[in-house]
């Protein structure tokens, strides 16, 4: 198991020790539904609510090694925790309490990493989400291949729903625009037509 998997194990059973509800997204789950390709960090989503992330925040910072001097603010103000593993690993640990974050959580699965460890990742629909809200470079090509990579396994149309509101929210018509193009003409004149 290389060093970004452990890693994620070790996060995995800190959040299960405590009956935590949570999901991996990024790039390992990238690896599991995309285009695999490297990753210098952990990412997931934590289901901490709104107004209630003082406790979250205070025990990932208590256990793990924070980035910045300033982690607990920073944590508050933008609903992420950015720690370190023991062996040095970035984790990013976003503070969920959005309804898409709650039904991504839902839906999660396990991933077997190999020797006898499967870790919880977000569905492929619920990262192509993910991937197209953030809308960095790298995230359209991880949309890309996913939605490839899956075919016609993937829901189209659930992605188009949980984006929809999202992307509006951030005022982002050409994320959603984009997307659309990604999921193919099919599948947005069923969405659009109501079908």
């Amino acid at each position: 198991m290389n060093a970004i998997l452990e890693a994620a194990a070790e996060v995995q059973a800190f959040c299960e020790a405590r009956s935590w509800r949570f999901c991996f997204i990024g790039g390992i789950a990238v690896q599991r539904w995309g285009e695999p390709r490297l990753t210098q960090d952990v990412d997931l989503t934590i289901l901490t609510g709104f107004g209630s992330e003082g406790p979250y925040i205070g025990a990932l910072l208590d256990h793990f090694e924070g980035r910045r001097s300033d982690g607990r603010e920073f944590a508050r103000r933008h609903r992420v925790v950015l720690a370190r593993t023991a062996a040095g690993i970035p984790v990013d640990i976003a503070l969920g309490a959005m309804p898409f974050e709650e039904r991504a959580v839902e839906r999660a699965s396990s991933y077997d990493i190999g020797q006898g460890v499967a870790i919880r990742t977000c569905s492929a629909e619920d990262l192509v989400v993910y991937k197209a809200f953030a809308g960095r470079s790298q995230d359209w090509l991880d949309v890309e291949g996913i939605v490839t990579r899956q075919g016609r396994s993937i829901d189209r149309e659930l992605v188009l729903a949980e984006a929809l509101p999202l992307l509006e929210l951030k005022e982002a018509p050409e994320q959603l625009d984009r997307l659309r193009a990604i999921l193919g003409d099919e599948t947005v004149r069923l969405f659009e037509d109501g079908e």
